[in-house]
């Protein structure tokens, strides 16, 4: 994928099934460091501090981004398991919380749920 400096002091990520209509096997096929593109806001994951982008401008924001090769699997199996992330991981694990404009941002959306 690509990452894209979209303004807010985070990067926003376009993953390499949304940076073109066709199917590339490398994100350099589509975009250089330092281009200019036009993307599209798909998903905001406020929990992990992320977000989803799309050079895709058909794309439908909240729908998973599917490869053009049909969304096929790779056939990684159950990863998880039926035990919930948090308690999968030691509280060692966890990383810092996130600091500086953009969570700033996410935890102003997240209170605006509310």
């Amino acid at each position: 994928g690509a990452f894209v400096d979209i303004g807010v002091h985070q990067d926003g990520l376009v993953h390499i099934s949304a940076l073109s209509e066709k199917f590339i096997k490398d994100p350099h096929e589509a975009v250089k460091a330092g281009d200019v593109v036009k993307v599209k806001v798909m998903e905001v994951d406020i929990p992990r501090n992320r977000i989803a982008l799309s050079m895709r401008m058909g794309d439908t924001p909240g729908e998973k981004v599917e490869g053009a090769r049909g969304g096929q699997s790779r056939g990684n199996g159950n990863r998880g398991g039926n035990t919930p992330r948090s308690e999968r991981y030691s509280s060692q694990d966890k990383p810092a919380p996130a600091t500086g404009g953009m969570a700033a941002l996410f935890a102003n959306a997240k209170q605006l749920k509310k």
